[in-house]
């Protein structure tokens, strides 16, 4: 190697990017202006991903290429550096970062909540915050800077981390040598969303992920209404905001669930959202696909858990032992499914770590031209840089790395990586490798010596037979300078200076303790069969293992392929019809298509799959009119109005609560809005189709939102006292007001004049209208007869009233305003305005001509729902046909889907449950349960995927056991706590 090749550092120690007569003076020294340019020659190029330029040539000048080819012509004053046998590629491109830029830490206040914005002259809500310009918080951070360039980095787009809205972010190149000016690439580089609020501000709204998704809806909203000149007042964030359209529009998820929360915004809003994924994209992959998206993704693969110990084992749950195994599937899934997605080191300890990351993603799959467009064309492309970043072409940035092969493969070192044309030597090329075992002879004597780390930080371990002599160690610019003890026990040194070549052995001279010369040999040892196992165990890397197959949905009890609709023939059951023909005896069900194609008996039908069901119970499936199960979050409290959230962008499909559901027979759910405020959120009405898509469970047309009464909307428990209303008089006024606002803003929408598209008064003049229905929480009688009053007034009426534990005090006035009361059985006494609750009350509504039905609001009881009925029985003597509506048609009816389910009934969905007995029996069991023809639960498959969940475990305890024994990192076990969701719980903690 010519030791020549990289001696060009002090020639190179700084181009002046000047394209214009500079105006600025000199005062500490002659001025000049560096005219040179610098031809990189005889190297192997890669201009972009796919294409090589062999024996290639690059000239640079003033931090910009200006030719790159197989021929270019060398200008008289162009400093020379051969590349022989040198790999040269674009730098990296980070497109999504906080370097620089520091976040603001959380501000702490007031006890009591804050409702209003901080700002005058902004958007109402503190946490909009697109008037935010990164370059007025950025510092160069050159500790980062360094990092990031060994990592391979050249530009980073970086942006301030805080808020909904967080304003635009700025493109800076890793020019350590530059100032602030010359690194600037653009100050404007794309503008950020989340669905974090802002550490600057305790403004209670948003509190939720729907919330928050709602409020970025409304954002855009307004945004379009301001920029057409219809507000009097400046709001600088919508400016903002409509003034970083042009750029770039990055949306930070933390999973795959928020990646399809923002790219449903992205469809709604019209705004071409680049996600910053989670990772986890695998999971779901062909939904993501859907999506159409652009995607930042992380690559922060999880050490394997420390499982060792079987108690501490069993903490890690089979979710979190598959993400091990099979995150690191990720980009290789990403790039089969076609997307377009860059990498970036967002999310890692260190950007050192991106290079054992990607090599982990190689042996999964991902292809390594792949990974070198993610890491260069594809974020220049998002960033709208393609011809100044990513890519050694004519004009764009001399930002470029040199490698002593092909990026990527396991000897390949990175040399340098020059940024804006100025020189960053990551590891010196000159330097020879002279780690090994060595003989040292001089002075009559022969020592063993062994040299470590030459090529970094060198160490040498210097031995008198079996005697470890103290010793130190130089090499610089080619020459070894061994100083060591000639005696253990005595300060008396021998140094030996030896110039160092690729072939030993070194000769030289040796300076002993007494100062006196003599000669010295130092010859290379062969490697032992040993010291070879030794460095295969030092280089040892992880092997991908196996990858566990995904499951629908990928959590235990998980189904290895998606089930669909069968053709099954339920043979001699006893039949709960809810229909005129009530209970059938030995009678025949046919489901096909998933429908119920007959009721009758004696049906066959060639095809089918015949189930025997002799002694045993078929009914429709239960339905839950009142749950939080299969939810990320269940409460908006931060305003005393949610109307515009909707319970559809928290659902959670991988809830293993849907699972156990199907397992005690229900079938369909309403997830409701917590009780946090007196008008909550939009239902999302859900068939419990176990490891199907959100779109597949939710049934968009049936549209109900949740309303409050009594001690949660007037925060009487929480000690807060400044949100308005605080009394049960407030609540009153704050519905009549609401109502009274959404007919004046109808009016206005009916009118043809221009009008703001507010989300929320959409909401409630559907319910005016009857497209949307209440399902109003309720405990005390005064309040129930209330809002009835109200919704009189306005000329609608409440749908449902749940919990309705002092139903029985109105049932008539109920039953003449048409309203419907789902109730709990035997629930009472638990807080104070639930003392006058008595079991009786769903019997008595009932016997009033009520709608009634029986509801869970827990999701433990949801699985038992048919004992529940069984109690309106017992407490009142409600008939057993008629205790069955209670959970089957009556909700059913409440939720307005009685046309479809709730009944066995030819042409309704097949939602059936195979009971094994009874089925408001204690000992009943559901032994199939299906929605729509697919069986999701059956009692004996479930043996089957208990075992394999242990199975699985097991499989992938051996495998981080094995990770473990290899040497590899790992980290403690820990548990992850499921968080119940009910009515009040105001947060999602884990």
């Amino acid at each position: 190697m010519n030791k020549k090749l990289f001696f060009t550092g002090w020639l190179l120690f700084m181009f002046c990017m000047v394209s214009a007569q500079e105006y600025y003076p000199v005062n500490d020294g002659v001025k000049s202006i560096n005219t040179n340019y610098t031809l990189f020659k005889n190297a192997t190029l890669h201009p972009s991903p796919g294409k090589t330029i062999s024996n290639g040539s690059l000239l640079i000048k003033d931090g910009k290429i200006v030719s790159v080819g197989k021929s270019v012509d060398s200008p008289k004053n162009a400093v020379v550096i051969d590349l022989e046998g040198k790999h040269v590629y674009p730098s990296f491109v980070e497109a999504y970062s906080t370097f620089g830029v520091k976040t603001p830490e959380r501000s702490f206040g007031g006890r009591s909540p804050q409702y209003e914005a901080t700002r005058e002259g902004y958007y109402w809500n503190d946490h909009i915050r697109a008037e935010t310009n990164a370059l007025d918080a950025f510092k160069y951070d050159n500790k980062a800077a360094k990092d990031l360039v060994e990592a391979g980095f050249g530009a980073v787009s970086t942006h301030m981390a805080d808020g909904l809205a967080r304003g635009n972010g700025i493109l800076v190149a890793l020019n350590s040598e530059g100032n602030t000016a010359e690194r600037l690439l653009d100050t404007r580089s794309a503008q950020f969303f989340s669905f974090n609020k802002s550490n600057l501000s305790q403004q209670s709204y948003p509190s939720s992920v729907m919330g928050s998704t709602a409020l970025i809806r409304q954002v855009f909203e307004d945004a379009e209404w301001y920029a057409g000149g219809n507000v009097d007042t400046r709001d600088l964030s919508l400016e903002a905001l409509n003034a970083n359209m042009d750029l770039p529009q990055i949306f930070f998820g933390e999973g795959l669930y928020d990646d399809l929360r923002i790219a449903s915004l992205s469809k709604e809003t019209g705004v071409p959202f680049i996600i910053v994924g989670g990772g986890d994209e695998y999971k779901r992959i062909g939904e993501v696909k859907a999506t159409g998206a652009s995607y930042i993704i992380p690559i922060n693969f999880q050490d394997a858990y420390d499982v060792e110990d079987p108690y501490q084992a069993d903490f890690v749950s089979l979710s979190q032992m598959l993400e091990w195994n099979q995150a690191p599937t990720n980009p290789a899934k990403l790039d089969e499914a076609g997307l377009t997605f860059a990498i970036t080191s967002n999310g890692l300890k260190s950007p050192g770590m991106l290079s054992s990351m990607l090599k982990k993603a190689f042996k999964y799959g991902l292809d390594k031209e792949t990974a070198l467009a993610a890491l260069t064309t594809i974020p220049a492309q998002l960033l709208g840089k393609s011809e100044e970043l990513g890519t050694l072409s004519t004009d764009a940035w001399a930002n470029f790395l040199i490698t002593s092969g092909e990026l990527f493969e396991d000897e390949t070192i990175l040399y340098e990586n020059w940024v804006q044309g100025s020189q960053n030597v990551i590891k010196d090329a000159s330097i020879i490798d002279i780690d090994g075992s060595y003989t040292l002879n001089t002075g009559g004597k022969s020592y063993d010596m062994t040299i470590s780390k030459s090529t970094e930080r060198p160490s040498v371990t210097v031995k008198d037979g079996e005697t470890k002599l103290g010793s130190k160690v130089a090499y610089n610019d080619g020459w070894l300078n061994v100083t060591f003890t000639g005696d253990a026990d005595k300060k008396e040194y021998t140094r030996v200076i030896a110039q160092v070549s690729p072939n030993t052995p070194w000769n030289g001279k040796a300076i002993l303790p007494d100062g006196s010369e003599t000669s010295f040999n130092i010859s290379k040892k062969p490697s032992t069969e040993t010291e070879e196992e030794e460095k295969e165990d030092d280089d040892k890397e992880e092997v991908a293992p196996e990858v566990m197959p995904l499951t629908y949905p990928n959590v235990a009890y998980g189904y290895e392929e998606k089930p669909e609709a069968e053709t099954i023939l339920f043979k001699n059951a006893t039949v709960w019809t809810n229909e005129e023909a009530g209970i059938l005896e030995e009678t025949d069900v046919l489901v096909k298509n998933g429908k119920i194609a007959k009721v009758g008996k004696g049906l066959s039908a060639g095809g089918a799959k015949v189930v025997d069901a002799t002694g045993k119970h078929l009914t429709s499936g239960i339905i839950d009119e009142h749950s939080h199960i299969a939810a990320f979050s269940i409460n908006e409290s931060g305003q005393n109005s949610s109307a515009e959230v909707r319970m559809r962008d928290a659902v959670n499909p991988d809830d293993i609560d849907i699972y156990r559901d199907l397992a005690g027979g229900v079938t369909t759910i309403q997830l409701l809005h917590g009780s946090a405020n007196p008008i909550g959120g939009q239902s999302a009405v859900m068939k419990l189709k176990w490891g199907s898509s959100i779109d597949e469970m939710v049934l968009d047309d049936a549209k109900f939102i949740k309303f409050a009464l009594g001690e949660n909307v007037k925060q009487s428990n929480w000690g807060s006292y400044s949100r308005f209303p605080q009394t049960r008089m407030g609540v009153q006024q704050m519905f009549t007001d609401y109502f009274q606002r959404a007919k004046e803003y109808e009016a206005k929408k009916n009118s043809g004049e221009p009008y703001r598209t507010d989300y929320e008064m959409e909401t409630l003049v559907e319910i005016l209208n009857a497209d949307r229905f209440i399902t109003s929480h309720s405990y005390v009688q005064s309040e129930i007869n209330m809002l009835m009053k109200v919704a009189e007034s306005f000329d609608f009426r409440i749908n449902t009233f749940t919990h309705i534990l002092e139903g029985y005090k109105v049932a008539d006035k109920m039953q003449e305003h048409g309203v419907a009361g789902s109730t709990f059985s035997d629930w009472w006494a638990y807080k104070y305005e639930v003392n006058d609750a008595i079991p009786y009350n769903a019997a008595i509504m009932w016997s009033q001509g009520v709608l009634t039905g029986i509801n869970s609001d827990d999701a433990e009881m949801s699985r038992r729902l048919n004992q529940e009925a069984a109690k309106t029985m017992k407490y009142g003597g409600v008939p057993e046909e008629e205790a069955w509506k209670f959970v089957t048609l009556n909700p059913a009816k409440m939720l307005h889907i009685d046309d479809r389910t709730g009944s066995i009934k030819e042409g309704k969905d097949a939602d059936l449950v195979l009971w094994s007995t009874y089925p408001m029996s204690v000992s009943a069991v559901a032994e199939k349960t299906m929605v729509e023809g697919v069986v999701y639960f059956d009692i004996e498959t479930d043996k089957e995927l208990k075992e394999k969940v242990e199975a699985k475990k097991n499989k992938l305890s051996t495998m981080m056991l094995g990770a473990k024994n290899k040497g590899l990192k790992t980290q403690p076990a820990k548990k992850n706590e499921k968080q119940r969701l009910d009515c009040d719980t105001l947060e999602t903690l884990y």
